[in-house]
């Protein structure tokens, strides 16, 4: 260690405040930007429950949260969005508007596809349970946000972010594809310009008795809902693709000795999680925020294995489902090899979740 005399320390101060700005900066600079789309179904439940995890984490940088119809409508998400923005104090992190409608599929259509082939266990903004028009926004339970969302549309904004900082940008998808593939439509670059694709979406063969997957386990919501969304993005250039599939996600949930351990630390966010974590209908499985943890900590995927992806885009009893193939096996058009996370650390992810859920939320950067 150097002992500096004062007259010596006074000339090196300039220098010292210097890099220890730099230091500081290079620090902010580590941090892993992310563009949060998601269908913000709530209060709580896992959609809102993922953005938290990215926005309570130190090493991420939320850039924005783009909102697609998908569990609910949009505008109900976009309302439950900025309400909880409100709450954990974090209103500087943009809300932007996508998609209301998937590109072609309909609810109609929908409806018509189940007449013929079967029910479906879950149909997210479409489902009879609880449907409602889709500009309608009811009371919320949590209480109604005093802010507004973004005035740009989600694609713009998602075009915007990644030419201001090519090729640092994660694109984290927990919902539908409508906005993503929007984008790539309007600007074929997108996906090069970022840096990789994160989603949760598809299925292989997950091994569970959940209604959902009982009768056709290639079936999933995300896919489903905008099978031509999902084709249109996996199609795209990425740098990389990381899927996290249905067959991952049923080993994860939510319990109550969790949300009693996460509302014991008093916070705002804390309580909201608690009292909101089974508000939403459907099981308690960890969809999204294990995807979403996964980015952050690679370490909690023990198995991951690499295939080709795409969607069933024919009208008839698959239409939507989920198809993969081998290096050897791939059809003859062009496809992106997608990594597959197949089996996780339970213990580690729940510590994770707990964690950052049981800490004050970071101050605006």
């Amino acid at each position: 260690m150097i002992f500096l005399r004062p007259t010596e320390s006074s000339r090196f101060l300039p220098a010292i405040l210097v890099l220890l700005l730099a230091s500081s900066f290079a620090q902010t600079q580590q941090r892993h930007k992310v563009i949060i789309n998601e269908d913000c179904s709530g209060p709580g439940g896992s959609n809102l429950q993922t953005l938290l995890v990215m926005i309570q984490s130190p090493q991420v940088e939320v850039l924005g949260i783009t909102v697609v119809s998908g569990d609910q409508w949009r505008d109900e998400e976009v309302a439950h969005t900025l309400r909880l923005l409100e709450i954990i104090g974090r209103t500087d992190i943009p809300v932007v508007p996508g998609a209301v409608f998937p590109l072609v599929h309909r609810r109609e259509e929908a409806q018509l596809w189940r007449e013929r082939y079967g029910k479906v266990a879950y149909a997210g903004a479409w489902d009879d349970r609880w449907w409602h028009g889709p500009f309608v926004v009811p009371p919320l339970p949590e209480g109604q946000p005093k802010i507004k969302p973004a005035e740009e549309d989600a694609a713009h904004f998602l075009i915007r972010m990644v030419r201001q900082y090519p090729h640092q940008v994660t694109i984290y998808e927990g919902g539908p594809m409508t906005n993503l593939a929007l984008a790539i439509s309007l600007d074929p670059q997108f996906p090069e310009l970022a840096k990789e694709l994160v989603f949760m979406g598809g299925s292989l063969s997950p091994q569970t008795d959940n209604p959902e997957f009982v009768n056709n386990p290639r079936h999933e919501f995300n896919f489903w809902f905008d099978p031509e969304a999902a084709q249109i993005v996996l199609r795209a250039p990425w740098k990389k693709i990381v899927c996290t599939p249905t067959d991952i996600s049923i080993k994860t949930h939510v319990t109550p000795a969790m949300m009693k351990q996460i509302e014991a630390s008093g916070t705002a966010l804390a309580h909201y999680v608690a009292r909101f974590a089974m508000f939403t209908p459907g099981p308690d499985i960890m969809w999204d925020e294990l995807a979403a943890a996964a980015w952050i900590d690679p370490t909690l995927i023990t198995k991951r294995e690499t295939r080709y992806m795409g969607i069933d885009l024919d009208r008839g009893a698959g239409y939507g489902n989920t198809l993969t193939w081998t290096e050897k096996d791939k059809p003859n058009f062009t496809a992106q090899p997608v990594e597959i996370e197949l089996d996780l650390d339970t213990e580690k992810f729940y510590r994770m979740f707990v964690s950052l859920m049981s800490v004050s939320t970071p101050a605006v950067h």
